[in-house]
């Protein structure tokens, strides 16, 4: 066997990838800001209310769907990189 991962190996490598950061970044922004630190973030506000508050009801959200459009356009970059383009 050689070292050399085949493409599709790498592929799906580089796509777990992804997804497990797309993951860090939600279980921080709907675990980490809206529960665990919202004390910490009381102080500070944003958008009229506390930004503890405002992650717990629209900066979830709102981090979701962008996280949603960042796993597309970064999937699309990956398809061409390795020529599984539409």
């Amino acid at each position: 066997m050689s070292d050399e991962k085949s493409p599709a190996a790498q592929y799906w490598s580089a796509n777990l990838r992804l997804i497990l950061g797309c993951l860090i970044v939600w279980a921080f922004v709907s675990y980490g800001c809206a529960i665990l630190f919202r004390p910490l973030l009381a102080g500070i506000q944003f958008g009229g209310t506390d930004l503890g508050f405002w992650f717990a009801q629209q900066g979830s959200i709102l981090s979701f769907i962008g996280l949603i459009f960042f796993y597309a356009w970064r999937m699309n970059k990956l398809d061409k990189k390795f020529d599984l383009g539409e």
